[in-house]
């Protein structure tokens, strides 16, 4: 290295000095040493990593949960002269080609991928052919079964460093308890020292908690927005308002609209070009306020921005914590206000329950699983092939929770991953097959021969059977394996001689052990249902400490930095900020808008609202279960039928057309215990 940080960071970046922890971190890295940033929203954690890679000799591999994340960071880099790129699924072929033959000749310093990009055979397949200085881990919370954002692909990361041969890691995160930072250190065997947490508290933000009840809270919102928040031009400044739902966002929007504000709504049901074009108009001023579901701000990166306000509560207090950290980046003051009611408590209570299988959708994986045993128990290898697509539809569990089933079942030594293939190859030439033979001799020539003679030829298209080519080619003197065939394609391919294309992950797991009798496997899947049936009452647990902490007569600061133990802000204002809406009124906020829990009585009112029970009973409940009956051969549960009627997705709902049906949803703000306990019981 000839050069110092302070010297790239100067040239580079244009700043005269780190900020806090930084330094730490860089120099951890530097000295060739794993390390972690725990910093606040907005505080420089991206640095950490980026000086560093212009410095370390190889490529520097960051794993991004989110495009918009990706893009956000790529165009900072850019900007700086910093040679980085991106993999991603929007783009063609030809363009991630590019991209990666520019890796390999080492003119990218930093390569952005999503952490699915790692389960694609291709794609690893060429990034172990690249020396790798540093993995980058962002939002490395995802990785802990603690955070509140657990992604089960982020626990093979630890095997996908060994596997890259990276010799060290960085973990960065806005949002972790202690447990999370120890299971994260411990995951990728991090030193204390090299743990870095600069606290959460931003004497900028000041929070508040606005008592509000839901016929009220239009009128709270209206008046926030206002008056004094108003931009010399007379636009109202640059506001977030989260919501819960994606209707809630569009009925804002628009009341806000006509009332005279620049407002719009965003949300995960809208086209992504046309989120995307939101997005950009909020960045450059020409949409002043953003009424937005989270699907909203991961990536933003707007200076300006003065007022988070939550219409509906958040879903966690670590939520909670990531949305108002994207107010006031620039330092000025900037106002995070609740508008609290628990009214719409169920509805975010609802959200859980979508994620917990039935104990018979449990059993329907261990089956295919059972079944794939059978089959070969008595060869040399155990192996379990699936596409998640295919086995969540098959089994009603929703994809996220039926990769963390699959984990569940790593983490017990039951099965182990063995790799992941694309169940179909084809490719059509670009050249006469002729022309493209010339270009090799011998045995090159040869197997190249093997693999056009035993494609299954298309009138443009050859679909690769790998079967058929190891089958009449692979001898001891002649290779002619699947990894082998794949290299071959891909160089033609970067030459521009042919297109190759892919399609139909399949995952492949050996199966270490398996029950040898019924009582083992019940068992079994009464283990992985109670496992889930924590996790739910876990994330219950988490809404609740949520409601508590805006209740408490405390300092919201102070709790906060209890909660994520930010130590230096305990030390340093046992009094409290001073400027919370708590401090300043001298105690809790006044009596929130209550909601009551939902008795079956009251739960037969709001039906009758709609329809009488007997009425719904034929409308909707017989049709869906007859749907479910005819489709997978059981009637829907009530469970399944309790989800339908609160309006929370199942992969079974979406095959017969549930949403379609009159009653789907009915039951949106009831509780879905409430709702359970009544289906069960007409």
């Amino acid at each position: 290295m000839t050069s110092s940080p302070e010297h790239i960071l100067q040239q580079y970046f244009g700043f005269s000095h780190l900020r806090g922890g930084q330094g730490q971190v860089i120099n951890s890295v530097l000295s060739g040493r794993s390390a972690a940033a725990i910093f606040p929203t907005g505080s420089g954690k991206s640095l950490c990593y980026q000086l560093p890679a212009i410095m370390l000799p190889h490529l520097t591999l960051v794993i991004s949960p989110l495009l918009a994340l990706m893009k956000d960071q790529l165009e900072f880099l850019q900007s700086k002269g910093i040679a980085a790129a991106a993999i991603d699924s929007t783009q063609d072929r030809a363009a991630s080609q590019q991209i990666m033959a520019d890796v390999k000749a080492g003119k990218i310093k930093i390569l952005m991928v999503s952490v699915e990009r790692l389960k694609n055979e291709r794609f690893r397949h060429f990034i172990q052919q690249v020396p790798i200085s540093l993995l980058v881990v962002d939002e490395a919370h995802c990785i802990s079964e603690w955070g509140h954002n657990f992604r089960p692909d982020y626990l093979k990361l630890p095997e996908y460093q060994k596997a890259f041969n990276i010799p060290q890691t960085l973990l960065l995160t806005a949002t972790a308890t202690q447990d999370v930072i120890d299971d994260m250190a411990k995951k990728f065997a991090i030193d204390n020292q090299d743990v870095c947490v600069t606290g959460f508290y931003r004497s900028n933000l000041h929070l508040s908690v606005l008592p509000s009840a839901c016929d009220q809270k239009f009128q709270s919102l209206a008046s926030l927005l206002s008056g004094r928040n108003l931009t010399v031009s007379g636009q109202s400044e640059a506001s977030i308002v989260y919501v819960t739902l994606q209707h809630t966002a569009e009925e804002i929007a628009h009341q806000l609209l006509g009332m005279g504000f620049n407002a719009k709504a965003y949300h995960a049901g809208l086209a992504s070009e046309v989120r995307e074009e939101i997005q950009q108009q909020f960045m450059t001023g020409q949409v002043n306020i953003i009424v937005a579901t989270i699907a909203f701000g991961m990536g933003i990166d707007k200076s300006d921005i003065r007022h988070v306000i939550h219409y509906d509560l958040p879903k966690s207090i670590e939520n909670y914590s990531q949305e108002i950290g994207r107010a006031g980046r620039d330092g000025n003051i900037s106002n995070c206000t609740v508008l609290a009611s628990e009214e719409n408590l169920p509805v975010l209570e609802n959200f859980v329950y979508g994620d917990t299988p039935e104990l018979s959708s449990i059993v329907r994986v261990l089956d295919d699983i059972q079944r794939a045993y059978d089959a070969s128990k008595n060869s040399y290898d155990c192996d379990w092939e699936f596409t998640f697509y295919q086995l969540s539809a098959d089994s009603n569990i929703r994809q996220l929770p039926l990769k963390t089933l699959i984990v569940y079942l790593e983490l017990k030594q039951m099965i182990a991953s063995k790799l992941s293939y694309f169940a179909e190859y084809k490719f059509k030439l670009l050249v006469d097959e002729s022309e493209l033979l010339d270009q090799f001799q011998g045995e090159r020539q040869q197997f190249l021969q093997a693999v056009l003679d035993h494609c299954k030829k298309g009138r443009i298209w050859y679909q690769i059977d790998f079967d058929a080519i190891y089958q009449n080619y692979h001898t001891e003197q002649h290779e002619g394996s699947r990894s082998r065939v794949i290299t071959a394609l891909e160089y033609i391919a970067e030459k521009q001689q042919l297109v190759l294309e892919t399609k139909q992950m399949t995952e492949v797991y050996s199966i270490l052990k398996w029950p040898q009798s019924q009582p083992e496997k019940d068992q079994l899947a009464q283990e992985i249902f109670q496992y889930f049936k924590q996790k739910e009452q876990s994330e219950i647990a988490r809404i609740r400490n949520m409601i508590q902490l805006f209740k408490q007569p405390k300092c919201l600061s102070g709790q906060l930095a209890e909660y994520f133990a930010d130590h230096q802000f305990l030390a340093s204002h046992p009094n409290g900020c001073g400027h919370c809406s708590v401090c300043l009124n001298g105690g809790p906020p006044l009596q929130w808008p209550n909601v009551e829990n939902h008795t079956i009585e009251q739960t037969l009112a709001a039906a009758t609202q709609i329809r009488d029970l007997d009425h719904l009973n034929q409308s909707f409940i017989i049709p869906l279960s007859s749907s479910v009956q005819e489709k997978y051969q059981q009637p829907a549960s009530a469970e399944l039928i309790a989800k339908a009627l609160c309006g929370i997705a199942a992969p079974w709902l979406t095959k017969v057309g549930a949403r379609k049906l009159m009653g789907f949803g009915v039951f949106e703000e009831v509780r879905f215990e409430s709702v359970l306990e009544l289906v069960k019981g007409s």
